[in-house]
């Protein structure tokens, strides 16, 4: 079995990491884990995967939230996936509105290929983890992998997609998928 270095397993965060809420997540207050999330993320680092998160933030666009306080759940989400014994390499958000016509909303690949760049993992040898058809469409568009997760059934029906329940599942998925183990 081996570890693998030159990829990254790049996740959203609302619907994969921590529930959705259709309010946005505001504060440290409403981020609540998923089942399955923590110690999905604990074996991926097991097993040497580098993740990535990639996500959307209209929230901040829209002025119900501020950038300093998006930065804050994100710390805080960092400090409890590793406390966990996960780890999040780092994360990268848009911030626009949907109708701002950016090139890192998803399904745009901005975030995707800034990632690659910043941190130098291929983006063909990688895997992205979303909910929704604009994830897997970002995953497509950087010819990463696609996986989706939670209630996509009828996504990964649609789309040809692997599907997991969890961030736990999806780690087994990966390991089952690249020969890798969580002894690395």
């Amino acid at each position: 079995m081996r570890c693998l270095t030159d990829f990254a397993l790049f996740l959203d965060r609302d619907g994969v990491i921590n529930r959705k809420r259709a309010d946005h997540v505001k504060s440290w207050a409403e981020f609540e884990f998923l089942p399955g999330a923590l110690d999905g993320l604990a074996l991926l680092h097991r097993m040497g995967i580098k993740v990535v998160v990639i996500t959307n933030q209209a929230a901040v666009g829209r002025g119900l939230l501020k950038e300093e306080e998006l930065a804050s759940i994100h710390r805080q989400m960092f400090a409890t996936v590793q406390a966990a014994g996960g780890n999040i390499e780092r994360a990268y958000a848009c911030l626009h509105t949907p109708d701002a016509g950016c090139r890192c909303r998803k399904p745009s690949t901005g975030l995707l290929e800034q990632a690659s760049a910043d941190l130098g993992v291929s983006l063909p040898a990688s895997i992205m983890v979303g909910d929704s058809a604009g994830d897997l469409d970002a995953a497509r568009a950087a010819g990463c992998v696609p996986i989706v997760v939670g209630d996509g059934d009828w996504i990964a029906r649609q789309q040809g997609v692997a599907r997991a329940r969890d961030l736990l599942e999806v780690a087994g998925l990966i390991a089952s998928m690249r020969g890798l183990t969580a002894a690395c």
